[in-house]
């Protein structure tokens, strides 16, 4: 559809949910609300509870933007039940998504289409976590629960004893814990929008660690735009990016996370709803490329569809 045709349709931004990622994606929500809203179109903001199918009934959604994180709306939840009722959603499908959220599953599938990634093991609820900690080979590693985002219940730790207490935190927050080689290095993300690749960006954090108050507070982290990178790996990483998306099945906006030690690119994960808020990398990466955020917001809308 064109933009004078969605214009004239009833546009749900869906957003909030139950997950631990609800508050940002409420800030997500209402900044693509207030866009499409300055924008023109027919638009309201819709907190995606248990009573969901309701609301779309009664707000006569046409179409769904999709600003959910997290468990419930970005792991193919969502997109079901909107196939399933027939409305037009943004985004990456059923599929791609659950794929996606699941960071052991998304790890699995870069492997077999040999993409690099760094080492990793698993701790399943009920399993002795002293298993995990003899099968550690060195420190530090990485310890994060299997399905969350914005770096929620996520550990570095240095020796065994952080290691049991990292295991211990995460699986408060899933029953899978992905326990990974830490790559020494410098930390970059590249957003891919409708399958082409947008400037890179390098990441900064002031603690040294991105983790969740250096991503949403203000002034936490340098954000180099475009990284400083020599062009042959900028280059090389960009084309990654795009295979890792079509390999995974993003549709619309995705952003990829990488890890750099040396000219060894490591992608950590894909997320297919990428935040749109104040410091949110998409829309810093899309400005870069000549796209503000009322007509980054309108292409993701353009690309809704069933799929």
């Amino acid at each position: 559809m064109t933009r004078d045709e969605l214009k004239k349709r009833r546009i749900g931004v869906l957003m909030g949910g139950g997950s631990a990622e609800r508050e940002i994606s409420l800030r997500t929500g209402n900044a693509v609300l207030v866009a499409l809203a300055n924008a023109g179109y027919n638009v309201v903001g819709i907190d995606a509870n248990v009573d969901l199918p309701v609301q779309l009934i009664n707000e006569q959604i046409e179409i769904a933007f999709i600003a959910l994180h997290g468990r419930g709306g970005e792991d193919g939840s969502v997109q079901g039940l909107l196939q399933v009722m027939q409305i037009p959603y943004s985004g990456s499908g059923i599929l791609a998504s659950a794929l996606a959220l699941d960071k052991v599953v998304t790890k699995e599938l870069l492997l077999f289409h040999d993409i690099p990634t760094p080492k990793f093991d698993l701790y399943r609820h009920g399993e002795d976590p002293d298993e995990v900690v003899r099968r550690c080979q060195s420190f530090p590693v990485i310890v994060k629960p299997a399905r969350e985002g914005s770096t929620i219940g996520v550990t570095i730790a240095y020796d065994p004893e952080k290691l049991r207490k990292g295991v211990q935190d995460a699986i408060e927050y899933d029953d899978l814990i992905l326990i990974e080689e830490f790559i020494s290095g410098r930390e970059t993300t590249v957003s891919v929008l409708n399958g082409s690749a947008l400037p890179i960006i390098e990441i900064v954090p002031t603690s040294g660690f991105y983790d969740y108050e250096s991503k949403y507070t203000a002034g936490q982290t340098a954000y180099l735009l475009p990284a400083d990178l020599p062009p042959k790996l900028y280059h090389d990483m960009q084309i990654m990016a795009q295979k890792v998306c079509t390999v995974v099945g993003c549709r619309g906006a995705a952003r990829v996370d990488f890890m750099l030690r040396g000219d060894e690119m490591f992608c950590l994960e894909v997320n297919t709803i990428p935040g749109m808020t104040a410091t949110s990398l998409l829309p810093k990466a899309a400005n870069a490329a000549g796209i503000d955020f009322t007509e980054l917001v309108q292409i993701i809308l353009e690309g809704a569809s069933l799929r």
